[in-house]
């Protein structure tokens, strides 16, 4: 269990989902603590509000918003189908007094000419009360900005280019973490960023293979050997392969990782793939900061944050794969240069270093600045909700508290 950052302990589903109150409560707190500075806030709920099952000891969606006392404003997703049932039912199950709180609903993906939904609109109204406040179209400037969960790999698997020349690869563990770190590289037209499936093999034939990090190193590295993947990243090696490991698969790429504590599970150690020297433990610290420095390899100016439990120490470190502006150092690069790894996320984002690193493997950068063009799909979105929500109204909730 993460609680603003650090971990607090461990939880399974069932306490999880039980005892929530005191996780409510400092959730209501950092709310007050962020309204003091701004002017309005959006509270995003997660799943949906008309779980009636999960009610009891719900933080996430109706539960909140009677413990901050705030309004609420549905929106369906019609890209799912059943959108009008969806809203008619959520208003069907709701209890007198969540139901209170919805004072409209926003219809969200709509593909074509919104006037031919109107009798769907003016049905919703009449079954509950609500207003529409606005259909917002489907925006592809939304697949430039950064995936909210992983479930978007399941759905976006890689892409591919004819023009392409360089092949990369990073195995798609069961808890990766920080998935947005490959968007960078996802963006560039001469790169084929291909995120490699359970029960599928590695390719042998990828420029370089990248180990990305996950939320448990131990559980995916035994997941990676499950699956038949270490032997292939060997045999990948052997013929002159190129592997990186960021964050927890840096700590893959050493000897052991060692978890003492038990903070990750009952594990106490596994054997890691041995391609560095150096061994990591875990510690009940996380790390968080933001960094910035150059790649030793390349010289390049990096920027990105550290967010990591654990911390690694060996003869690796002699070679360090990042110096710091501060004097640190980070991560480790093999005798031969092929295999390196540090816990800094957000590197392919460094424009400088995204640049150089597909140099060195035989391709050319667009050099395109990754933040500017997030920045660019966040003012499409705003334009486009500012054209088709009902903006005043919205304020008008939020003021009427």
């Amino acid at each position: 269990l993460i609680v603003r950052g650090q971990r607090v302990g461990v939880l399974d589903a069932k306490a999880h989902g039980r005892d929530k109150q005191q996780l409510l409560q400092t959730a209501v707190d950092s709310y007050r603590r962020l309204s003091a500075d701004c002017d309005w806030i959006i509270v995003e709920g997660a799943g949906s509000p008309a779980e009636t099952n999960l009610r009891a000891h719900d933080i996430a969606n109706m539960g909140f918003a009677q413990a901050a006392d705030l309004p609420v404003v549905l929106v369906g997703d019609i890209d799912r189908g059943h959108v009008i049932a969806s809203l008619v039912g959520a208003y069907s199950v709701l209890d007198a007094q969540d139901r209170a709180r919805i004072r409209g609903f926003i219809i969200n993906k709509f593909r074509g000419d919104a006037s031919l939904f109107a009798a769907g609109l003016s049905t919703i109204e009449r079954h509950t009360g609500w207003p529409n406040l606005g259909v917002v179209p489907w925006i592809n400037a939304t697949q430039r900005l950064p995936a909210e969960d992983a479930m978007q790999l399941e759905a976006t698997p890689g892409t591919a280019s004819n023009a392409a020349r360089v092949k990369i690869a990073v195995p798609r563990l069961p808890h990766l973490a920080n998935f947005d770190d490959f968007d960078p590289l996802r963006a560039e037209t001469d790169v084929t960023l291909v995120f490699v499936a359970p029960g599928e093999p590695l390719p042998l034939d990828a420029h370089l293979i990248v180990l990305p990090g996950s939320k448990a190193t131990i559980a995916d590295l035994a997941f990676l050997r499950e699956q038949g993947w270490e032997h292939e990243l060997h045999t990948y090696v052997r013929r002159g392969g190129r592997v990186m490991g960021i964050c927890a698969g840096y700590q893959m790429l050493g000897r052991f990782v060692h978890d003492p504590d038990g903070i990750e599970g009952s594990r106490r150690t596994i054997a890691g793939l041995g391609f560095i020297d150096a061994e990591t433990t875990m510690t009940p610290h996380k790390i968080l900061r933001h960094v910035e420095g150059i790649d030793v390899a390349t010289g390049a100016r990096i920027t990105g944050y550290e967010m990591h439990l654990g911390a690694s120490t060996g003869r690796a470190g002699a070679t360090p794969m990042i110096r710091f502006d501060d004097g640190g150092i980070d991560g480790a690069i093999n005798d031969n240069g092929r295999i390196c790894g540090c816990h800094v996320h957000g590197l392919f984002a460094s424009t400088a270093y995204r640049a150089a690193l597909l140099t060195s493997l035989g391709a050319d950068s667009m050099r395109e600045h990754h933040a500017g063009r997030v920045d660019a799909a966040l003012d499409e979105v705003a334009a486009t909700l500012e054209r088709t929500l009902s903006i005043d109204e919205l304020l008008a909730l939020s003021a009427a508290r």
